[in-house]
């Protein structure tokens, strides 16, 4: 092979957590190559539920109409004791509000959420190269080499970066030797079988709890006659396989002979793995989603945090690409392996209260949804910084929607100003405004949009917030100058020395004029021009 041409990046793992990656990279105008191991996209339901952060992120990465179509918002627990049902509500049912658009968990099964990833792909052009393996990794300063093998024979594929998605058994994090802390409960086992079931209410979460942490449980999959079944194993217990056997489980623990079960669609043995990488990375190759942390189900974290960490990923590969110092990319490890370390003992902590009985763990609420996790004290966010806080908000914190009147006078949400892979900077105030107008932003990697509120700035830029959206949400009490980065948190807050501290912030985000190396390309992306 002649010194094939590098491209940008290339992903080894097609589900959400890749396969949200790539769509980030892609719509920066990169080279992008994602590869999966299996013949074709995951069939099971296996990771249900997408909390309200995620939701947020699937909008902004556009694939969210497919995901709001395909799911429903989580039935409420049907828990049974021999003939009787008791209802138990596990998520609060709320309300949307201007701030958070997307409040409830969302049941859909993972095959369609990973459908709608593709999908989304595919409208950018890129498709996944299902049936090619990962062999070998290796890298240089420069460049990563990879070998895959699919039906073609070998190939090798040269590249800037590379980042493996392929799951808690990483092949991509066995070459780069990382240590994955944590443990395996061989012992404790769970059988989960998506299938085509009669004889059982749509409107529950079933629940058939038994004593010593025995159970059965049944989720409906949305648009479809299947449920979820969760059938916990006994320590010896051999999982049965054929359709009657399963029936004749379900039958002796349920009691309940109307229960059957048509066809089966899926099945896997599920045995709480706890663990976390010891790095996110080495060199120019990282991990995301399972390759970097694996949770027990309860809660439903483990595809939600994946996703995100393809989101912060992404736009710092692109800037990196663009220009910016390779430090940038060391905020990754810095800003999410604290995240799913939290994450890792939420959901172990819900699991063990499940095998106890115990009903709090059963519940879900504010700690699930992540709308509340936070980069503040991090590398970019850090708590002894120059920026300021507002009453409501740190630097680091997610950046809440609001609704907002344009000069025109028609409403807009915050988020739809947001969607797209650029920073957004916004002015609250005239003061604030003049100094905007100043801020210098690099000709090269990721745009700056800028918006102003409260000023009679023109050209399409100028709203005001007649409701007070935005100054209660963002907890405005005068001039301030907010950076919001392309995955939706906060990058500074200024309510003095708006030019100032501004400047330096954009400083450790963005592309600065030096010489260029291979980790730097000259070529720009589409969406590369300055300002709008």
């Amino acid at each position: 092979m002649n010194n094939p041409q590098a491209i940008d990046v290339l992903i080894i793992g097609a589900g959400p957590s890749g396969s949200a990656l790539a769509i980030d990279l892609v719509r920066r105008g990169l080279d992008v190559r994602i590869v999966d191991r299996s013949p074709h996209a995951f069939d099971g339901s296996r990771a249900k539920g997408i909390q309200p952060r995620s939701l947020e992120v699937l909008e902004d990465l556009g694939a969210l109409d497919d995901v709001l179509a395909g799911g429903d918002i989580y039935p409420k627990l049907g828990i049974h004791a021999g003939p009787i049902g008791v209802p138990w509500k596990m998520f609060p049912h709320k309300e949307a509000t201007p701030d958070v658009p997307y409040p409830n968990t969302w049941l859909i099964p993972q095959f369609r959420t990973d459908r709608a990833l593709h999908a989304r792909l595919s409208e950018l052009g890129r498709e996944v190269e299902f049936g090619k393996e990962l062999t070998e990794l290796t890298q240089d300063e420069d460049t990563v080499v990879a070998k895959v093998v699919g039906a073609d024979g070998i190939e090798e594929i040269v590249t800037r970066y590379a980042v493996g998605a392929d799951g808690g058994s990483s092949a991509v994090r066995k070459q780069l030797d990382i240590g994955f802390a944590g443990t395996t409960d061989e012992s404790d086992r769970m059988l989960i079988v998506d299938a085509s079931v009669s004889g059982l209410a749509r409107n529950r979460w079933h629940m058939w709890p038994g004593l010593g942490g025995k159970l059965i449980a049944a989720c409906p999959l949305p648009h479809s006659n299947m449920f979820q079944w969760m059938i916990r194993l006994t320590p010896d217990e051999k999982p049965p396989q054929e359709i009657g056997a399963i029936i004749d489980r379900i039958h002796s623990h349920t009691r309940n002979r109307h229960i059957q079960l048509h066809e089966i669609h899926w099945t896997s043995v599920f045995r709480p793995n706890i663990r976390l990488a010891q790095h996110y990375g080495r060199g120019r190759v990282f991990l995301v989603g399972d390759a970097a942390h694996v949770h027990t189900p309860a809660g439903a974290q483990g595809l939600n945090t994946g996703m995100q960490d393809g989101y912060n990923l992404g736009w710092k590969l692109g800037q990196v690409l663009a220009g910016a110092a390779p430090a940038l990319l060391g905020t990754y490890e810095a800003e999410r392996q604290p995240i799913a370390a939290g994450v890792l003992g939420l959901s172990t902590e819900k699991w063990g209260g499940i095998a106890k009985l115990d009903p709090s763990s059963m519940k879900r609420g504010k700690d699930e949804q992540q709308l509340s996790l936070t980069y503040y004290g991090g590398p970019l966010a850090p708590a002894d910084g120059d920026s300021s806080d507002t009453s409501t908000l740190h630097v680091g914190d997610r950046a809440p929607d609001a609704q907002l009147l344009g000069a025109d006078g028609a409403e807009t949400r915050l988020f739809n100003l947001f969607q797209g892979p650029h920073f957004t900077a916004i002015a609250y105030g005239p003061g604030a405004a003049r100094d905007l107008e100043l801020l210098d932003w690099p000709t090269t990697g990721a745009r700056l949009k800028r918006l102003t509120v409260g000023s009679a700035a023109g050209d399409g830029r100028a709203f005001s917030d007649p409701k007070n959206t935005l100054r209660n949400a963002y907890g405005l009490t005068g001039d301030t100058l907010l950076l919001i980065r392309p995955d939706g948190y906060i990058g500074h807050i200024a309510t003095r020395d708006f030019l100032t501290t501004t400047q330096a912030a954009v400083q450790a985000m963005t592309p600065q004029a030096r010489t260029r190396t291979m980790s730097q390309p000259s070529h720009t992306s589409p969406v590369s021009e300055a300002t709008e």
